[in-house]
């Protein structure tokens, strides 16, 4: 399957940034749409629009954890690992976009303050740089994914 494509095409149907990256990947987590749905949900406009980590990162790093995180609190070295994916996982992206941060991602960009979405209309699609960041982030958990056998060619 084609994460990033599917990651796009969530978002264009509505999904939030980070619900659109975490859902991409329900064929591999195991885990129903809906609950991918509900789990990344306030993760989006960056944790609630509050701008702050993307949540194409944020729903991003979901499924790195659902596919390649630790569970036993006494595993430190599991915990190392993991987070060296994380952080591999960040900088990839930064060297793609310059950062992780909604704000920052948005700069230039006309949005609306506050908590209530903006409507989806093609004006919104055009201005922002969502859509990219989602096919983007998807891109980078396949790669990394691959990258560590979770997934064949």
């Amino acid at each position: 399957m084609d994460h990033a494509k599917r990651a796009r095409d969530l978002f264009l149907e509505g999904y939030n940034c980070a619900q659109a990256v975490a859902c991409a990947f329900c064929d591999l987590t195991g885990l129903d749409q809906e609950t991918t749905a509900r789990l990344s949900s306030s993760f989006g406009g960056g944790m609630g629009r509050m701008r702050e980590v993307c949540g194409t990162v944020s729903g991003a790093l979901l499924v790195l954890g659902l596919l390649c995180g630790y569970s036993d609190p006494g595993d430190p070295s599991a915990k190392t690992e993991h987070y060296h994916l994380v952080q591999e996982f960040a900088r990839r992206f930064r060297e793609i976009n310059g950062t992780i941060i909604c704000r920052e991602l948005l700069a230039g960009v006309k949005t609306r303050p506050g908590n209530e979405p903006e409507e989806r209309t093609a004006e919104y699609y055009e201005r922002r740089p969502c859509l990219r960041h989602a096919g983007e982030a998807a891109a980078i958990v396949e790669e990394l994914l691959r990258e560590r056998g979770a997934i064949n060619e």
